[in-house]
């Protein structure tokens, strides 16, 4: 059987290539779980909020701290929640000030 000199780096770069392809799917995992957690923690926010609506400076300051944990587009959806929640309970608009904010 013919080897060539070149064989063993060959056979190197494709370990490179099976530990990349590993490092890959490490990473889509973990991105997957994160996706997980961040909407989780959006889900208890909802549950939070649904909780405190009774009153409404409660509401504002629970609001305030979704507004800091919360991705971007979490946020958007959230916007949507608290309109329906307004609309159940009126004296909740008063933070929608925190929303345009």
């Amino acid at each position: 059987m013919f080897r060539s000199n070149f064989e063993p780096y060959f056979l190197l770069h494709l370990g490179v290539i099976k530990k990349a392809k590993a490092y890959t799917a490490h990473l889509l995992l973990f991105n997957l779980k994160l996706k997980r957690m961040a909407r989780a923690m959006f889900e208890y926010t909802k549950t939070v909020l649904s909780k405190v609506s009774f009153d409404s400076t409660l509401f504002c300051k629970e609001l305030q701290k979704a507004l800091q944990r919360l991705l971007p587009y979490e946020i958007e959806e959230l916007k949507i929640y608290i309109k329906s929640l307004i609309l159940q309970n009126p004296e909740l608009d008063q933070c929608l000030i925190l929303l345009k904010a």
